[in-house]
Order: structure tokens, then C-alpha cells, then sequence
């Protein structure tokens, strides 16, 4: 798998995949205006995306990451989450957090594998922030558990 950042000047995001991380096209360009987007390729096709939006100079969080459906379940998502923190470091940051629903089972066992610990919860994110409910695992995506990996 090859990493490269697109620089957004010049090429559009792949929405088609950041929309299965975020179901808002709006939330979405709202925070690719303030990150940097990495996609991910193989074979020449794009399967993955990262956005990292810093917070502030100690602070960095990945906003979105998703890889293909027909890409899952192969360590994709791994080695996108593994580039994220990497490329973090490699910037100067100290803390790298990261948001996920609370029906997101899948998402909320592989950050922690990755080293990811949970801090908290935001409740009622999603209700507030998204029109449309977000059902996961038969379960109503309500809450945005917060994670973090320190850096240093």
C-alpha cells in the first residue's frame, strides 16, 4: 500500500470514502478546509483516507478514516492508523485523539489495539450535529467516544 497527501488545490477528495466515516458531506468539507488529506493506494487505486486536523501546536486529530468496503478486514485500516500517528510525530505533535460513535464496535476495538485509550464521551454528539440517525450494529450512534495516544 502507497500513502501519499493530496494536496486538495489540485485534486478532489475522495468523498465517496469519506462519506463512510462521516454521513455529512457538509461536516466533511468543513474539516478538509482545515487538514490535510492522505489517501491511500494499491495497485494504483485509491482504497483508504486519512484527515488530520491539527488543534493546536501539541494537539493533532484524525477526523475521519475509512477504507473501501471491499477493503476491509485485510489491516488497511491498521496501517492507515499506524501512518496517522507516524506522520503525526513526524510533524511535532504530541497527542494524537481521534472520535468515533459509540455503535462503531469495529472502530472502537481497533484504535485501541493501535494504542488509542478512551477519555471520554461527548453525549448526544451525534443527535445534535447530524439530521439524518446513524444506526451501526443495530445500535442508535448517539455518542462520540473520544480517544488519544500520547506521543511522547
Amino acid at each position: 500500500m502507497e500513502i501519499q497527501k493530496l494536496h486538495l488545490q489540485e485534486t478532489k477528495a475522495p468523498m465517496d470514502l469519506l462519506l463512510l466515516a462521516d454521513p455529512s458531506e457538509e461536516q466533511v468539507n468543513s474539516y478538509l478546509k482545515k487538514g490535510q488529506c492522505y489517501i491511500a493506494k494499491i495497485s494504483n487505486r485509491i482504497i483508504g483516507v486519512y484527515v488530520l486536523v491539527p488543534i493546536n501546536s501539541r494537539r493533532i486529530e484524525i477526523k475521519n478514516i475509512a477504507v473501501a468496503e471491499n477493503e476491509q478486514g485485510k489491516g488497511n485500516g491498521k496501517e492507515l492508523v499506524k501512518h496517522a500517528v507516524a506522520n503525526a510525530c513526524l510533524q511535532g505533535y504530541k497527542v494524537v485523539e481521534i472520535g468515533t460513535g459509540n455503535s462503531s464496535i469495529g472502530q472502537l476495538a481497533l484504535y485501541q489495539k493501535c494504542g488509542f485509550r478512551i477519555t471520554g464521551v461527548r453525549k448526544n454528539f451525534f443527535k445534535k450535529n447530524y439530521e439524518e440517525e446513524i444506526v451501526e450494529n443495530g445500535i442508535t450512534c448517539i455518542d462520540m467516544v473520544r480517544l488519544e495516544m500520547v506521543l511522547e
